[in-house]
């Protein structure tokens, strides 16, 4: 039985940004049942007037830049000016500089949000990637995103991880033969991500948006 209890009234407006990759349908339900109201666009001016965007992400990083491509002004000024921006999945790994998996692919380099300075690198470890399943978060330092949520699981797809520059920029990890950044963060706090998908991990995944919910409505 969930012992997650949704709240009785809406207590933010979330936009979900709809740029072609994201998993919009269970976003939408999660964040709904954290307690938002939630709006799927693709136009800029809706970034302004809501509590908090979502940039949610399934697939490759250059397809994800080049689609998300004529947003990216309006998502740096979100971000710029102190307002809650969080990136799901591809989503995260978009908030940083680079990634590996352009070359990788033989694609050249793709520059990403540059929001979390840094790179995503691919696994280099004796296991199976694509990185699939259930996976303990291990939160390393305070963040309202992770509060509660420290020794919870959580459930991941990727072959690619973030490397921040700074290594305070992590906020949680988790263990794939490597400890890697589960969930990053920005200098100021108004810009995070997580690897895995919070709107696909239960309980914990609940946790995590009712947190992003609470801290769009306290900003």
């Amino acid at each position: 039985m969930s012992t997650f209890e949704p709240p009785a009234e809406t207590l933010a407006d979330v936009v979900l940004v709809d740029y072609g990759l994201g998993n919009l349908r269970s976003a939408t339900r999660g964040l709904e049942r954290a307690g938002a109201s939630v709006e799927i666009t693709d136009d800029p001016e809706a970034f302004a007037a809501a509590d908090g965007v979502v940039l949610p992400g399934v697939g490759a990083f250059r397809e994800g830049m080049e689609n998300a491509g004529p947003l990216r002004e309006a998502l740096t000024d979100h971000a710029d000016a102190g307002r809650p921006l969080f990136g799901i999945c591809l989503g995260m790994q978009m908030l940083l500089t680079s990634s590996e998996e352009a070359d990788h692919e033989g694609e050249g380099e793709v520059t990403g949000l540059d929001l979390v300075p840094g790179t995503n690198v691919r696994f280099d470890v004796d296991r199976k990637v694509p990185h699939m399943g259930w996976n303990e978060l291990s939160v390393e330092r305070d963040h309202p995103l992770v509060e509660g949520v420290d020794g919870e699981y959580a459930y991941f797809v990727h072959s690619y991880y973030a490397e921040p520059d700074d290594p305070d920029a992590v906020v949680a990890t988790a263990d794939y033969g490597v400890d890697f950044p589960a969930v990053v963060a920005n200098e100021a706090g108004n810009v995070f991500g997580t690897q895995f998908h919070p709107e696909k991990s239960g309980e914990t995944g609940l946790r995590i948006l009712r947190n992003f919910v609470e801290y769009c409505a306290d900003r």
